[in-house]
């Protein structure tokens, strides 16, 4: 099969037949200018190193050079090929807090913003492995189906915010169970979840489900946001104002560590704490790199394979001929007379 991959390109061949008339017109006018001083013939013996003919296969070759690179650039492909393409990683989902309390600034920019920004750090990291998205406040939403597509996972990412939770809340093991379920149906893939939180106010049995995850196999990592001491939590709309409880004090939001460790332990994963110079994720991800890798996709399909090289050649050929192809005569050559005959005075 042949096929161009950029074929809008071919409509450079137009310019062809515009030149060929260009150089028509140019070189009838430059006769008739000639013409105007006298008998053309006579006018021959003046200019006995003029050579139309030269001058006609020199863009004749310029031509079928320009033919040809316009045919190159169009990216000609012939044929087709099979190509087997296989991934080895594990399949590891995310699931990230987004609770009003991740809007804390004790983790510079907040907490929110630095697990994001670690998450895309990380995601670039990665080669062959399976990644996915889970968002969770009152409840857990898949954010990101599991997927290898780093892009769209970058995209998806640069999209959350405490405002996409419709309930608030910190439903941790409503997010591992979410999770838990969202890999691949029937693969052998080592298995993952990590959850990003700063773990205050859980609503849920997280451990267990931590437990849960781990008898089928999925391993549980924690990264807790936040710091000890705290910090309160900005109130939407206005800058500088902090959100405040019944009584009206302000909110302090801390990191619950004691849970983070826990589910952790129950998940037979491992737990971080974040800090203003590290959250943590690389720390996990060699923990990952470590884990067995699996065979997770095996793709066959067919391909053209490109043949632009040639024509790029031909045309270079071609160069290298009008190179060669003096406009003139040659002078020196004019005094041998090979066969004996008598010279004239007519352009060859």
């Amino acid at each position: 099969m042949f096929r161009f991959a950029h074929p809008d390109l071919l409509y450079l061949l137009v310019v062809i037949p515009l030149l060929v008339v260009f150089f028509v017109v140019v070189r009838t006018r430059k006769k008739k200018a000639i013409a105007e001083f006298g008998n053309p013939e006579l006018l021959a013996t003046l200019m006995p190193l003029q050579s139309y003919k030269r001058e006609a296969a020199k863009f004749v070759m310029v031509l079928i050079a320009l033919f040809f690179v316009i045919l190159g650039v169009a990216g000609p492909q012939f044929g087709s090929k099979l190509q087997q393409v296989k991934r080895e990683g594990v399949e590891l989902i995310i699931a990230l807090d987004v609770s009003n309390s991740m809007m804390a600034e004790d983790i510079k920019p907040s907490r929110l913003a630095a697990a994001k920004q670690a998450i895309s750090r990380m995601t670039d990291k990665l080669t062959d492995d399976k990644v996915g998205l889970i968002v969770f406040a009152g409840d857990a939403y898949v954010q990101l189906p599991i997927t290898t597509d780093y892009s769209s996972a970058k995209l998806f990412l640069s999209g959350i915010s405490t405002d996409i939770a419709p309930i608030q809340g910190t439903a941790i093991g409503a997010a591992i169970d979410l999770a838990s379920k969202s890999f691949t149906p029937e693969t052998e893939a080592s298995k993952a979840i990590i959850v990003i939180t700063d773990g205050e106010n859980h609503q849920d049995d997280a451990v267990a489900a931590a437990k849960a995850a781990r008898e089928k196999g999925i391993y549980v990592h924690t990264i807790g946001m936040g710091l000890p001491q705290g910090a309160p939590i900005p109130e939407k709309g206005n800058p500088g104002q902090f959100m405040k409880d019944g009584q009206g004090n302000v909110v302090i939001s801390k990191l619950d560590e004691t849970t983070l460790r826990e589910i952790a332990k129950a998940g037979e994963g491992i737990f971080v704490r974040a800090s203003n110079t590290n959250v943590g994720l690389n720390t996990l991800l060699d923990e990952i790199n470590e884990m067995d890798k699996t065979l997770l996709e095996e793709q066959v399909f067919s391909d053209y394979a490109e043949k632009y090289q040639y024509f790029l050649l031909l045309a270079l050929l071609f160069v290298l001929v009008d190179f060669m192809i003096l406009e003139r005569k040659n002078k020196n050559l004019l005094k041998v007379n090979i066969f004996g005959t008598e010279e004239k005075n007519v352009n060859d």
